[in-house]
């Protein structure tokens, strides 16, 4: 056994019985661990209540051999998680952080990268200001954190060429995108496929605008941003069929679901929304409790 010190992030903590818990960590150097902490739910615990989800603290563990739970020996709180005191949506969004990196990621995988930005997520949503209209800004900040992940772990998907034929988008028209495919489709790849969601314009750009700021790709348009050509240049010579006209007026929304021009934040939201689900195979819990109740989206799944 190997004594370990590290940082670390509460994701998970379940109770084993009168005086001890089991808590699933995750930490910068060895990745997502489940240690037992013996002695954490007593009055004075030598983990010093360091052990609340979302805390942020120094651990030192007993690390076993394959196949054996990990024992935790000390915990020290460095940063504990104070918004769910005073914002159930904050709690719920700091609550669907450390659900997804307990589902997206493996035990003993380290991703620091992906660490640090948890940190700074966690960060961001517990120092939201309460007395301000803040939806918009927890909206961005989990998109942000969603991003990330996905580009950390090797699963974003791909937005400026066609998943099946590899030629490149050139305009920013509205778009299919393929879950089981990982990415969008031209005109020509869509027909067959499963799994499919339909993206306006103002979306696809947003969420190219918002991947390019956090520079995980790099591609010119050669149309206006604020372009909606309904022309898709996306031609190629493979043998998919081309699409019919029939199926290119299902890859539009109903007038039940209006475009969102002015804030595109919920049809991307939706659209990750649907992809992490896809990748995990189920849908997280924590996702219907966030916001956005109420509200309509254009991404619409076809």
């Amino acid at each position: 056994m190997a004594l370990e010190k590290t940082n670390a992030i509460v994701l998970r903590v379940i109770d084993y019985s009168e005086t001890s818990c089991i808590v699933t960590l995750m930490t910068r150097d060895h990745g997502k661990i489940t240690a037992m902490a013996k002695g954490a739910r007593r009055p004075k615990s030598p983990f010093e209540a360091a052990l609340d989800v979302l805390s942020v603290c120094r651990i030192v563990f007993l690390k076993k051999r394959s196949g054996a739970m990990d024992l935790l020996t000390e915990a020290r709180l460095e940063r504990r998680f104070r918004a769910g005191a005073s914002s159930l949506e904050r709690l719920y969004a700091g609550y669907y952080v450390a659900e997804l990196l307990n589902l997206l990621t493996d035990d003993a995988d380290p991703h620091p990268e992906l660490f640090d930005i948890a940190i700074e997520t966690i960060d961001q949503i517990d120092s939201v200001k309460t007395k301000t209209n803040n939806t918009s800004s927890i909206d961005e900040t989990i998109l942000d954190f969603e991003l990330m992940a996905l580009f950390c772990l090797g699963h974003l998907p791909l937005l400026t060429q066609c998943v099946g034929c590899g030629k490149e988008k050139t305009t920013l028209s509205r778009v299919s995108f393929g879950m089981n495919s990982g990415g969008i489709l031209c005109q020509q790849c869509r027909p067959g496929k499963r799994n499919v969601i339909s993206l306006t314009s103002t979306g696809f750009a947003f969420l190219l605008d918002r991947t390019r700021q956090k520079k995980y790709l790099s591609h010119p348009f050669e149309n206006d941003p604020s372009a909606d050509s309904v022309q898709e240049p996306m031609t190629t010579d493979c043998n998919n069929r081309p699409e019919s006209s029939s199926f290119a007026a299902r890859d539009l929304t109903t007038a039940s679901d209006p475009i969102s021009v002015e804030d595109p934040v919920p049809e991307v939201r939706s659209l990750l929304r649907n992809y992490i689900s896809h990748l995990i195979g189920y849908q997280p819990r924590l996702q219907k409790f966030l916001n956005n109740s109420g509200r309509r989206t254009a991404a619409s799944k076809i």
